[in-house]
Formats: structure tokens, sequence, C-alpha cells
């Protein structure tokens, strides 16, 4: 976890838009000494931070490395409340285990689990996800909503959304998503969403939402298995992207829709899911646990129930399965 007074002042930073700010105004900001703010200014630059000092104009940084910890993602950061808590590992089974157990203990709303790299990522139906070092944005979520359990998967919804609107920020990219949670590129998966319940029969303690994101892979990084169906934002943009910036956006419009859904419930959402979706309309097959079936895809309903229209004119409600395009 960030130190408090090193969180202040990189929120310090940003803030600032760019400007000088003196050691005297940081030390105020932070509540500590000139020297206390010189001695965090030396370990933001062992870090990689770049870091201008003027004589009696102060500090500005120019420059963040290319990480993913506290302090990249906190500078620059536009929420309220999402992302204040950070904590960041550099290699860790899975961010969700860790996540687990800070929900259990009391984490506050917005708390995120940050890591370079997962040992044991994993996604829906137990499948392992590949998260190599250095590479992707491996990163949990923990909300707190006033909400009834069944409620619970709209949520994996709206983070999918999110995680568009946030390549599409910051790479220019057009993403699709596969119902649930995957989000392709070029029908190539990108991105998978993983939403876990700590719940009582009535009420929700906590959800929590996993993101995996390949951001900076080159095609040699993916496992033979996987190289036909999996991409990375690098490989569809030609160019190596800042994980950081696509985690502060992924923030920001995660929290932005939240809170829409908060005041005005699912439809906004379940309209921006739709036009997002790669299904739509389109002919596809449902593989579930009892069985496969095809239909057209004609949409979702208000509780995130993926509705199919077989060929004899009959309505199916797909509650959990995997989805095939069929055209």
């Amino acid at each position: 976890m960030q130190s408090d007074l090193r969180k202040k002042l990189i929120d310090a930073f940003t803030l600032s838009g760019g400007d000088f700010l003196s050691g005297q105004r940081l030390a105020e900001i932070a509540g500590c000494s000139r020297t206390a703010v010189w001695k965090h200014m030396e370990d933001l630059r062992k870090d990689g931070f770049i870091i201008e000092a003027v004589r009696k104009k102060g500090y500005r940084i120019l420059e963040v490395p290319e990480k993913v910890s506290g302090d990249e993602i906190s500078l620059g950061l536009k929420t309220d409340f999402l992302g204040r808590q950070i904590h960041y590992e550099e290699s860790v089974e899975s961010t969700q285990k860790i996540a687990h157990r800070l929900a259990a203990d009391g984490a506050p709303e917005g708390t995120i689990i940050v890591a370079d790299e997962q040992t044991m990522g994993r996604g829906r139906l137990g499948r392992r996800w590949h998260s190599p070092k250095f590479s992707g944005i491996w990163l949990s979520v923990i909300l707190r909503p006033d909400l009834p359990p069944p409620k619970a998967p709209q949520l994996t919804l709206i983070a999918a959304v999110a995680v568009v609107q946030a390549i599409e920020d910051v790479t220019g990219l057009v993403p699709q998503i596969k119902w649930p949670n995957d989000i392709l590129i070029g029908q190539k998966k990108v991105t998978g969403i993983l939403t876990e319940l700590q719940a009582e029969s009535d009420r929700i303690n906590a959800i929590i939402i996993g993101i995996g994101m390949n951001v900076n892979q080159k095609a040699a990084d993916f496992p033979e298995e996987i190289i036909e169906t999996a991409t990375s934002l690098a490989i569809e943009a030609g160019h190596d992207v800042s994980r950081a910036a696509l985690i502060q956006s992924m923030l920001y419009r995660l929290e932005k829709l939240y809170k829409t859904y908060l005041d005005k419930g699912f439809y906004p959402i379940k309209l921006l899911w739709e036009s997002y979706a790669i299904s739509i309309g389109k002919k596809i097959t449902a593989r579930t646990l009892s069985g496969d079936f095809s239909g057209t895809a004609l949409g979702i309903t208000e509780d995130g129930v993926l509705m199919i229209e077989e060929s004899d004119g009959s309505l199916r409600y797909v509650y959990s399965a995997d989805i095939q395009l069929d055209e």
C-alpha cells in the first residue's frame, strides 16, 4: 500500500496540472518537513520517475515509469473513490484472492488490487488466464452496493462497458463485447471479466470485479493453444500502450457508470452494453450445462440475461453459457 504522505504528494502533483510545486507548499499539503519532501522526491526518482527540480520554483513530474503500482495509477487519477486505496504487488497468484481477503477484512469500497504478474490467474468456469509479467493489466476492484445478490450479474456488464470505453479513450481502437464478459477486437479476445460475490441471503457485502487485459503482449508471448483466439492492444494498435493510463480511464469510466446505475437503474447501462455487443441480431450457438441451442441474439433483459429467439419463434433466456457466433 502507498504511504499516506506519498499519496498526498502524488495527489498534489495530479492537481497541479504539470505546474511546479515548491518544497514548502508540498510540505504544507503533506503535513511534513521540507526534508521529508526531498526524501520522497528522491525515492520517486529511484522508482523511475523523471522529476524536474528548479531553484525557487520547486518540483514537477515530467515522466512516470511504465509500471502499474500505486504511484503511477494515482498520478492523474480523476475518480472520487475508485482507486483511492491501492494494493499493489509485483507478482501474485491471483488479485481476486487478495481482494476477497481484503474485502472480508473491511476494505473500503473502491479499493483496487493490481499486480504486474499473476501466476494463477483465472477466468469464468475455473479457466486459467495467461497473465505474464509487465505486459497486461491484472486488476480487481471491490464494490459495496446496497443491492440484493440477484443483481450482481449486472455489475459484470457495467464493467464490460467501462473497459470498452477506456480502450477507446486510450487507443482509439473499437472493441466489442461478447456476452457476458469477453471484450473482443477483430473477434479475438483482449479482456476477460470475472465477477464474484461476498453475500448473505438478502444482501451483498462486497462485489469483486476481476479484470484481465492483454495490453503489450507480442504474438510470441501467447501460448500456442490460444494464439488463434487471443490478441493484445499493442498487436492491434501497432504500438505499446500505457497500462497506467488504461487503468485510470477504466476506473473513471467504471465509477461514472456505477453512479449512473445506482441513481437511474440498469436501463441506461443496458442500452450502452447492447450498442457495443458483437452478437445482437446475429445467429449464435449457446453452449450451456444442459445442452447447446442456436438462434438469434435479441439483446439482454433488465437483469442482464441474454435473450435468444429460436427458429420456431420461441424465446430462450440464457443465464450462463459460452457463446459462439455462427455468422
